[in-house]
């Protein structure tokens, strides 16, 4: 996923009391709240006093479950990134051409970015200013070239247009994929099932040699 988008912090001032004892969360319900934490605020904007907040317990709770807060974005980002990179898995293991395994790829992601959007959207805004998130930018970055190996080998079978940028496409194709997380909204913007058909007919019907 290329594109990198940045966040920045507000105040809450509707946020619940803290409270102590042992933690009321079990570990994925803390990741799902602190997830949508970071993506309101901003994760470096983020403290532990401010997941402590909106999670209503102590921090010493959320030490129950995770060791600091660099944990918890490394979950988040884990739990995006192996669901992608096991999509493009599946898809290369196929016998199929260049072209057909960039549709199922496009679908895939489309289908990923919806079922886990919170967790895409917050490796979408990645800036790589920590040895976490410099892996996971990493992780993205492979994923994206293997996109350009597949639409250079489609080019050179034929199978798409050679008159095109051969970098640029993949990043464009995939900048559409992204940009999904801006305003999708699950029942009000059409099935997943008709989101992923029309971004791949978009996509290939320029793109088809």
């Amino acid at each position: 996923m290329p594109t990198e988008r940045t966040t920045t912090a507000t105040a809450d001032d509707a946020v619940a009391a803290p409270r102590r004892g042992r933690p009321g969360y079990d570990r994925e319900t803390l990741l799902s709240v602190c997830v949508d934490v970071f993506n309101r605020y901003g994760y470096d904007a983020t403290s532990m006093g401010m997941l402590s907040k909106h999670l209503g317990i102590s921090k010493s709770a959320i030490y129950h479950h995770v060791q600091s807060k660099e944990e918890i974005l490394e979950q988040a980002l884990d739990r995006a990134l192996d669901a992608l990179e096991a999509v493009f898995a599946e898809v290369l293991a196929s016998g199929s051409g260049p072209v057909n395994k960039l549709e199922r790829i496009l679908d895939g992601t489309v289908r990923v970015l919806v079922d886990q959007m919170p967790y895409v959207t917050l490796l979408l805004r990645l800036r790589g200013n920590s040895e976490v998130e410099e892996a996971a930018l990493q992780r993205r970055r492979t994923l994206t070239r293997t996109v350009e190996d597949l639409v250079r080998q489609a080019q050179e079978q034929g199978e798409l247009r050679t008159d095109i940028s051969g970098k640029s496409a993949p990043r464009l194709m995939l900048g559409m994929v992204n940009s999904i997380v801006d305003w999708y909204q699950p029942g009000r913007s059409g099935t997943v099932d008709q989101l992923a058909a029309t971004v791949v007919t978009m996509v290939f019907a320029g793109l088809r040699a």
